[in-house]
């Protein structure tokens, strides 16, 4: 009778230890993607700071000026907002701001190749985040943004410098991914 009942507990504290792993939202591949692009996103300095002209400025969607504020003002507002949604809104607004980079900065730039790595580095974490559940809709102002960031004649449109943009998408990917970038006195601003 006694051994049943160990093998029992010790499934029972085995599940206690498996089951916050499974539910985490953020994976190990996902981790390793994202912490190699938080490597990368340190050069941004580097490589922005110096190689452009003083207060140089880029066209970019109102939406594409995605800060931390804005993830908490999206948190408080937004019914059924999850982690996934916002997540995706980063990953998709980055995107196009490194598209945008691109698009201004030519072949010959010594930015060029750091921007297009950056890319081909979105590309990667892209193919690692699992897609939406078709079950599910997101809400309608993530929607919203999707289509505005996707549209090329959008109104509200902002002039902001390559490094700053880069340095919102270094600080939000911090505050989104929590779990991939524990800090050091265990708070993250967010």
């Amino acid at each position: 009778m006694g051994r049943p009942t160990a093998w029992l507990l010790g499934g029972l504290f085995g599940l206690m230890w498996v089951i916050p792993v499974l539910m985490t939202p953020t994976t190990l591949a996902q981790c390793t993607s994202l912490k190699t692009l938080g490597t990368k996103l340190t050069d941004r300095r580097r490589n922005f700071k110096h190689n452009f002209p003083i207060n140089y400025t880029i066209r970019v969607h109102y939406e594409e000026v995605f800060k931390l504020c804005n993830i908490s003002r999206l948190r408080a507002r937004v019914v059924d907002l999850e982690e996934g949604d916002l997540q995706d809104v980063w990953l998709l607004v980055n995107q196009e701001v490194l598209k945008r980079i691109l698009r201004v900065l030519p072949e010959r730039h010594p930015s060029y190749k750091y921007t297009s790595d950056l890319e081909d580095l979105f590309r990667k974490i892209q193919q690692v985040f699992p897609p939406q559940s078709d079950e599910r809709e997101p809400p309608e102002r993530i929607e919203e943004i999707y289509n505005r960031v996707k549209e090329p004649n959008s109104k509200g449109w902002r002039f902001v410098t390559p490094k700053s943009l880069l340095d919102n998408c270094y600080r939000t990917m911090h505050c989104l991914f929590k779990n991939c970038f524990p800090s050091e006195d265990g708070e993250q601003e967010c």
